[in-house]
């Protein structure tokens, strides 16, 4: 009942008239790493492991359906952020900081907080990820960060997502990895991800503009 109500909301929340915005080029000097499997997120730096932090991806698996709140898999980038001069713990409806403040594990609640990075998908297999307004957000149930628990989103730590969000530039790419992180001695060339070539070659999406719709619970 409660999966089904989810659901309904995820759908209905996105479902209102868009408008179009304009996404940056994405940047290879900055880039981040998410692996399901270790539930932690990299931050790479020109070329260097910058620091790794604990997240919660998923408790629904893995996926881009419409409605699955799953967490899709693949390069993404981010399109949007949100909460510049929000205050540590802020609460978010809609990606609008509705004046309250929460500590971090209060009883009962399960907002999305702090910071909202908004993930557009670059490839088929995760083309409605903007869409289904899947962000890297702060959450309450900072308890339940190290395995799956969310609702699609990437979730962290109020102070993390906060440091994270003042080092991620409009455009970093985002790949969500179902494998372990990569060793230090394996960094794979940004090449790898094919913005040096046309999109229609690369298999990165061709669009240029973006749609803005409300956000479900992540």
């Amino acid at each position: 009942m409660f999966r089904s109500f989810v659901f309904v909301v995820a759908l209905v929340s996105c479902a209102f008239p868009l408008r179009a915005i304009t996404v940056p080029a994405p940047t290879l000097s900055t880039r981040v790493i998410i692996s399901v499997r270790d539930q932690k997120l990299m931050l790479i730096e020109n070329g260097s492991i910058t620091t790794t932090y604990p997240v919660s991806t998923s408790k629904y698996g893995l996926g881009d359906g419409l409605g699955s709140l799953a967490t899709p898999l693949g390069l993404l980038q981010v399109a949007q952020k949100i909460g510049d001069n929000a205050p540590f713990g802020a609460v978010f409806h809609n990606r609008r900081w509705t004046g309250e403040i929460l500590q971090p594990n209060t009883p009962g609640r399960d907002p999305v907080m702090t910071r909202i990075i908004w993930l557009r998908g670059l490839q088929v297999s995760n083309a409605h990820a903007f869409k289904r307004c899947i962000y890297i957000h702060g959450t309450n149930e900072e308890k339940t960060i190290g395995r799956p628990a969310s609702f699609g989103c990437i979730r962290m730590r109020s102070s993390d997502v906060t440091a994270l969000y003042n080092q991620l530039p409009l455009g970093t790419p985002v790949e969500i990895v179902q494998d372990r992180l990569p060793k230090a001695s394996k960094m794979a060339d940004p090449e790898i991800y094919g913005f040096d070539v046309p999109a229609s070659a690369s298999g990165l999406r061709k669009d240029s503009q973006l749609k803005v719709g409300s956000g479900p619970r992540a």
